[in-house]
């Protein structure tokens, strides 16, 4: 029978995927990976040997059409992001309404992302949220921290380590320095570290930090 799954794998220590998430793999048809590469470590790990294809954000729209024939004649598709949920700031979301828009049968397994952990070890509110994912690296980032600066839910960031000081002090001029914030890097790592505090101390932390890993920015919302 025909089906998409929906596969979450780790953010980075192997250990943090489910037994049904291995089986998954190892019964599947095919893997589609946004970075062969990189899963074929976690494959190796886990003694998985399922044929593996590329599909991200570069050739997703030339290939959806063929995976959609392939699952249309039966096939069982595993579909995982280098880490965490697939179309959490990853790509899936474009396969995802296609196999919806062609009555094929999709199911997300529950599994790791970064989201979760860096929110709920960030001691800010945790009953209203906002996931904003990565924010515009230019055209339309000024309206985007405008809005933002105004919601009075706590505000969920995605950022890279070599924009993280360019985004705290954006964050500073637009929210105020002594807005709460919690930076969390290298989730699950061996140096996995959260920073909190006022924005301000936050920046001038960082200023004197060697900055490494993909990065989790949970901001207070607005009193």
């Amino acid at each position: 029978m025909s089906k998409l799954y929906i596969v979450p794998t780790p953010i980075g220590n192997l250990e943090d995927i489910t037994l049904r998430a291995i089986r998954i793999l190892k019964e599947a048809d095919l893997i589609l990976a946004e970075d062969t590469r990189q899963t074929t470590k976690l494959l190796n790990h886990y003694e998985v040997k399922t044929r593996m294809r590329s599909h991200h954000q570069f050739n997703e729209h030339k290939t959806i059409n063929g995976i959609v024939n392939q699952l249309m004649s039966g096939e069982q598709i595993a579909l995982v992001s280098d880490a965490g949920t697939p179309g959490i700031s990853d790509p899936g979301f474009l396969l995802i309404r296609a196999c919806v828009q062609n009555k094929i049968e999709i199911e997300c397994l529950p599994g790791a992302t970064a989201f979760i952990p860096a929110l709920v070890n960030s001691g800010l509110p945790t009953d209203h949220f906002i996931f904003e994912g990565f924010l515009p690296p230019k055209k339309g980032r000024k309206t985007r921290l405008e809005k933002l600066a105004q919601e009075p839910y706590t505000i969920i960031l995605y950022e890279s380590p070599f924009r993280l000081l360019k985004t705290l002090k954006q964050l500073n001029e637009y929210f105020g320095d002594e807005r709460q914030v919690a930076v969390s890097r290298e989730l699950t790592k061996i140096h996995e570290e959260t920073k909190r505090g006022a924005i301000s101390d936050v920046i001038n932390y960082y200023e004197n930090q060697t900055i490494k890993g993909e990065i989790v920015i949970i901001i207070s919302g607005k009193k």
